[in-house]
């Protein structure tokens, strides 16, 4: 059983914090900030302990902002070349991973009304963990500071600290507040992907793949005039980097961007879909059985996906697409695919009993049809 994400911040590692702070500072009132943080801490979720966890360091750091950051900084282990977050850890030389969240959470707490000390800080922090939640309220507060500062961050050595610049200002992060204001506009943020686009690292260019796609849900033209600019001739890490970031427009079937990839042509041949069993169960599964035939002179590109109209509350459907192969097809052949589709119970959406059509899409265009019986 996968352990839930919440334990990833527990009393162990609260208490850990506490030793290396009272190192840093040895006025810390250790015990006080332990029994604060670890009161109810069990009951929490993930997101909630890291605010307790915070607001716990808030009572009991030093009162001037200025020194707080030092004392924060002087807990931290040595900046971390491994790129996995989940591999970070605490260790003798001091404090990385998941413990790392709350002491950037304190700064954000703390920090707005001391936006280029916080920022600095932030900078260390990143380096240990991630910094990608706390810096989004300085861009809210302080953003023509904040922004100038991640111009100048996309040079720096550290890939911890060029990946933030892209993910702490994607409009659309998860977990994350909402930016509102790259949402309606994300024209700043624009110079910093383009110079962070060609970067070494993959654990950056990743972000930057993250960042544009999360454009493309708002302003679709800006990725598809994005692809015009960049896509010729690129390097096979950037081709790689904006196939990731035109993900959710390649499922919806943009022309521009399935032209960008050369997969706007319609195919040439006949395409059967299947759905067994006809009747399933929520909880189970079904499959998808494809058979693609071509009629071709010369091999096709296909991306092919699939919409389920998925049944709501109300008795209306509504339409999702999801991800299916990606194949070049030869001249003259037929193609068998199948593809098992989940209807176990997850958190993010609800399956409701009744009957749910599917379309197969292929370069953006259906192709066929059938449908499932749902029941419980």
């Amino acid at each position: 059983m996968v352990e839930p994400f919440k334990n990833w911040i527990d009393a162990a590692l609260v208490e850990a914090a506490a030793q290396y702070l009272q190192r840093a500072w040895r006025a810390f009132p250790r015990a006080a900030f332990v029994q604060q943080a670890t009161s109810g801490l069990a009951r929490l979720e993930l997101k909630q302990r890291v605010q307790h966890v915070a607001q716990a360091l808030a009572a009991h750091l030093p009162a001037e902002f200025a020194r707080a950051c030092d004392v924060l900084e002087a807990t931290l282990a040595p900046p971390q070349a491994e790129l996995e977050l989940k591999s970070l850890r605490c260790s003798d030389a001091g404090l990385a991973g998941w413990i790392v969240w709350p002491l950037t959470e304190f700064v954000a707490l703390r920090g707005l009304a001391h936006p280029e000390r916080a920022l600095r800080c932030l900078h260390a922090l990143t380096q240990r963990l991630t910094a990608e939640f706390a810096i989004r309220p300085f861009l809210v507060a302080h953003e023509p500071l904040v922004l100038r500062t991640l111009r100048g961050w996309c040079d720096d050595p550290s890939a911890h600290v060029r990946r933030l610049v892209s993910e702490g200002s994607r409009p659309r992060l998860p977990w994350g507040i909402r930016l509102q204001r790259f949402v309606q506009d994300p024209a700043p943020t624009l110079p910093l992907l383009e110079r962070l686009q060609d970067d070494e690292s993959d654990y950056v260019r990743r972000s930057v793949a993250n960042h544009l796609n999360d454009i493309a849900k708002d302003h679709p033209r800006v990725v598809a005039d994005w692809l015009q600019r960049f896509l010729p001739d690129a390097p096979p890490t950037r081709v790689a980097l904006l196939q990731h970031a035109s993900r959710t427009l390649v499922k919806k079937g943009d022309r521009a961007v399935l032209a960008a990839f050369g997969l706007d042509a319609a195919l040439c041949g006949s395409a059967t879909l299947a759905i067994e069993p006809p009747v399933a169960r929520i909880g189970g599964a079904v499959e998808l059985v494809v058979e693609l035939r071509s009629s071709a002179r010369r091999e096709q590109k296909l991306v092919v996906d699939y919409v389920v109209h998925r049944v709501l509350a109300d008795g209306s459907t509504s339409p999702k697409v999801w991800k299916g192969w990606k194949l070049t097809l030869p001249a003259g052949a037929t193609k068998p695919l199948q593809k098992r589709h989940s209807l176990q119970k997850v958190t993010v959406r609800t399956d409701r009993p009744g009957r749910h059509a599917v379309e197969l899409l292929v370069n953006g265009r259906v192709v066929a049809t059938s449908a499932f019986e749902l029941r419980r």
